[in-house]
């Protein structure tokens, strides 16, 4: 037997490499149309490994998203700058694990285990191996050899040092094991045609590729996104390897995950239970991935039309829930992104779903039809958006208060993000990082720093209700509680008056004592403090702005805080944070703030606001009157 030699060179016995043919010979069905000439070659195992390389060098049966007989097409167009970054890199064992962080050299015999960097986030990536990917990509821009010759060396060497036991999780967490499921049959596409490729490497890669499906049909994290990676991975193993003896029941336990996943995490307002945006965004992906791989080899039949319409549903949500440039909250584990990102998503499901709202958001309103509606309740998952127009210059107000969404949601009830004018005024903490610094993951996760009511700074509890929701034109109204402690429950109502500003009513309710805190934060920049007029904003020299004022009441003080966000991972930056703060005794029913956040671009709204009568603290009913530029009008809600 024989094998190209790249940088990486793995030395493996001749006796190991005869177990390893006769191995995956006892794993295929060699009875499958196309593979006679490898049956009858059985007992020389030399040439019936090269007569099954020679069978999928020239099958054509099976189909997949990225198309080997479509390679021509990509010769100087395909791979980016990254790419070819990636790539290049790698040729030099240089690799990319977690991307926020730098490339490092992971040794001339690569140590598929180091660890430059605490956070364990770095090894586990970089046994996803998204170099590889990039490596294929410059293969087919390049049609230059080194990217295959050293990828298929690479893949030997990691499938010979990384065997699925105790000493090596580091590599066989099921997410990855998910994710190079999915990610490996890509790779087969891109490199199977080169003259790299050899027996050998048909031989590593195949029963490799067996030993991930037998592995994840062992894990099943149901309820979570690790759940649709592994039977993704699972999935794309059994559709595209069907001579596995294997893979049938390999492709029905995978399709049987899927249907039952996507009824089980999709709550019925279209949002991943997780309820981070990045993460939903995923799961849109693998629920899409594998149906349309089934599609394309008419398989489809296993998803009833249920299936596409919960994806259906689950698209909408960026829609309804992002901010006007198209950049993400950054509720939970979430990120901002960047302006315009989901573009290219809007524009496929346009196509897939008919939908002239999609293609309205993919093409900055040049084409398709604005969205008929501007507010929109998820009221399972327990979001909701207010917004004044389809243009990146609207003002949006989406607002959070749901219930638990597990590991990558954070304990803050009641927060909210503003956009207006272009810009993020009030912009959610993000989370910062997963693993390794854990006490400034901590530090995101604290209730306190969210837009939202504490008692004695403390996080809060999961205990949601939505009391009223009317999303009138001319006043919106939200009201929204949350069962923030065993002793305190936190009502938040929303007015969005006119189109143009907002007024809060927070309601502190129950025996609970101490410091109640109302937290504000602001995007990063200079900021105005007001403390004797209870008020502060933002500083932008062009631009808007954001003015926020609380009524003046006895014992209120309103105090600068600690503020940080985090729109890259590890990466934070300070932002001013205000907090309205007064003393409660147990013997009080409750503490009642009334806040003006009006987001302007030239002048401050002068808006006054005077509460009608004395409704008790926690009633089904308040009234607000409001006064600006001479003009009076009556606001409120009847629960």
């Amino acid at each position: 037997m024989f094998f190209q030699i790249g940088k990486t060179q793995p030395n493996i016995p001749k006796e190991k490499v005869d177990q390893q043919m006769a191995l995956l010979l006892s794993r295929l069905n060699l009875d499958t149309r196309g593979l006679e000439k490898v049956k009858k070659s059985i007992d020389d195992p030399e040439k019936c490994v090269e007569e099954l390389l020679t069978y999928f060098r020239s099958r054509t049966i099976i189909k997949h998203p990225i198309d080997r007989f479509e390679k021509s097409k990509f010769i100087g167009n395909y791979a980016s700058e990254k790419d070819f970054k990636y790539a290049n890199d790698a040729l030099d064992h240089k690799f990319v694990g977690q991307p926020a962080y730098p490339s490092f050299f992971c040794g001339d015999d690569i140590d598929w285990n180091t660890r430059p960097v605490p956070d364990m986030e770095w090894v586990w990536q970089l046994n996803r191996m998204y170099f590889w990917n990039a490596m294929g990509r410059a293969y087919w821009h390049t049609a230059d050899e080194k990217y295959a010759k050293e990828w298929c060396s690479q893949l030997i060497d990691w499938a010979a040092k990384n065997p699925n036991d105790a000493e090596h999780q580091y590599a066989w967490r099921s997410i990855e094991a998910g994710i190079r499921g999915r990610s490996w049959t890509g790779l087969y596409q891109r490199f199977i045609d080169s003259p790299s490729f050899t027996p050998d490497v048909l031989v590593t890669f195949l029963n490799s590729c067996f030993d991930h499906a037998e592995y994840l049909m062992t894990k099943y994290t149901s309820g979570s996104n690790w759940g649709l990676m592994e039977a993704e991975g699972l999935a794309f193993i059994a559709i595209t390897f069907p001579e596995f003896q294997l893979s049938d029941s390999w492709k029905k336990e995978a399709f049987r995950r899927f249907n039952d996943e996507i009824s089980l995490q999709v709550y019925p307002d279209g949002h991943q239970r997780e309820l981070a945006i990045g993460y939903h965004m995923g799961c849109i992906g693998w629920f899409m991935r594998t149906y349309e791989l089934a599609k394309m080899n008419n398989i489809d039949s296993a998803f009833p039309n249920s299936y596409l319409n919960t994806i259906q549903k689950m698209c909408d949500i960026p829609m309804k829930i992002g901010l006007p440039n198209g950049t993400n909250v950054q509720f939970g584990d979430a990120w901002e992104g960047k302006p315009g990102q989901h573009k290219e998503k809007f524009m496929e499901w346009a196509k897939l779903f008919d939908r002239e709202d999609f293609l309205y958001l993919a093409t900055d309103g040049k084409e398709g039809s604005m969205p008929d509606q501007t507010a929109f309740a998820l009221k399972e998952s327990g979001l909701y958006s207010m917004r004044s127009g389809w243009n990146n210059e609207a003002i949006c107000l989406v607002l959070k208060c749901g219930p638990d969404g597990g590991g990558h949601s954070q304990p803050d009830n009641g927060t909210f993000d503003l956009y207006a004018g272009g810009r993020n005024l009030m912009p959610d903490a993000g989370s910062y990082i997963y693993n390794g610094d854990q006490e400034n993951r901590k530090w995101f996760r604290q209730t306190k720093v969210h837009q939202t009511l504490t008692l004695n700074g403390k996080n809060t509890k999961y205990k949601p209700k939505l009391l009223s929701w009317k999303p009138n034109n001319d006043l919106g109204v939200l009201v929204v509680e949350n069962g923030s402690y065993d002793n305190l429950t936190h009502r938040r109502a929303v007015f969005f008056v006119d189109k143009r500003y907002f007024i809060i009513v927070d309601e502190a309710i129950g025996e609970g004592s101490g410091d109640v805190g109302l937290h504000f934060q602001l995007a990063p920049g200079e900021s105005e403090f007001h403390g004797k007029k209870m008020a502060f904003s933002t500083d932008f020299a062009e631009g808007w702005n954001v003015f926020v004022k609380t009524e003046k009441q006895k014992g209120l003080q309103l105090l600068e805080e600690e503020g940080q966000v985090s729109f890259e991972y590890t990466k934070k930056m300070p932002r001013p944070a205000y907090g309205f703060h007064i003393e409660k005794s147990s013997n009080q029913k409750g503490i009642r703030f009334i806040t003006l956040v009006a987001p302007y671009k030239s002048e401050v709204p002068k808006v006054k606001i005077k509460l009608i009568g004395k409704p008790e603290i926690g009633s089904d009913e308040i009234k607000l009157r409001i006064k600006e530029n001479g003009m009076s009008k009556v606001i409120g809600y009847s629960l």
